[in-house]
């Protein structure tokens, strides 16, 4: 089935990385997508970048912010102008492999999965190799809690079975709720341990600093969760080791 992907991209001072981000969507095996690019008021010259692309290719769907509102209402905006059944997430600093969705998509359509994701390569900010993060069969809620794998750039979610949905309006592990509140419904996260996408480890980036990572997270499991203070100091220590398992 040739069903449209909304791809949602948010963008802010990206300039180094973009052009390979929208070239690895455009170079997709898989041609029928719409990529919506939400510049969050950048001031380098992204902007100038996009509206290249978009003069080359009618699929880019550019949205332009006058003013920052951050990377998790920039994808909501984009989740709100989305069209596609499926809805993947890519941000602006990382990159497909050009067999990403069609390989994902058959993986889904074969077992009528509607949340997926992959393995996936991290890379230096230069794009060297760092590692293979593999990634198990499935995950559930409560395994998620406690080894939160799920790479935002690998997943692909159809929206058709699990309704709309918008990210929680947080600084970041925006996606770590989002994937915690479809599970609750009782959908299962089915992973393909398929190297599908690279993702950078910029220095700087909540991702690469491990404290604000770890305080990100203990406040999703206290404020968004709302877990009592015991099985938040459990799933907490079995995310901080899972979390520098995949770092060796």
């Amino acid at each position: 089935m040739n069903k449209l992907v909304s791809i949602i991209t948010p963008s802010y001072n990206s300039i180094m990385y973009l052009e390979q981000c929208i070239c690895s969507v455009i170079e997709q095996t898989y041609k029928n997508f719409e990529l919506i690019i939400v510049d969050d008021f950048s001031n380098d010259k992204s902007s100038t970048l996009i509206k290249k692309y978009v003069k080359r290719d009618s699929r880019i769907k550019p949205i332009y912010l006058n003013n920052n509102i951050g990377a998790a209402m920039a994808r909501n905006i984009a989740l709100q102008k989305a069209q596609g059944k499926y809805i993947a997430f890519l941000d602006a600093d990382d990159y497909w492999h050009p067999n990403k969705l069609s390989r994902q998509l058959d993986f889904m359509q074969q077992h009528n999965y509607a949340f997926t994701f992959t393995a996936y390569n991290r890379i230096t900010e230069n794009g060297i190799k760092i590692s293979k993060v593999h990634v198990p069969s499935k995950i559930t809620y409560y395994k998620y809690l406690k080894n939160t794998i799920i790479g935002c750039l690998t997943v692909i979610i159809d929206r058709e079975q699990t309704g709309y949905f918008e990210m929680e309006n947080i600084r970041s592990s925006h996606d770590m709720a989002l994937w915690l509140k479809i599970m609750k419904k009782g959908f299962v996260a089915h992973g393909l341990d398929e190297v599908l996408s690279s993702y950078r480890v910029l220095s700087g980036s909540n991702t690469s600093n491990k404290l604000k990572s770890a305080i990100d997270v203990w406040y999703v499991y206290r404020n968004i969760e709302k877990l009592n203070l015991l099985l938040c100091i459990w799933c907490f220590i079995n995310y901080s080791y899972n979390s520098i398992k995949r770092r060796i």
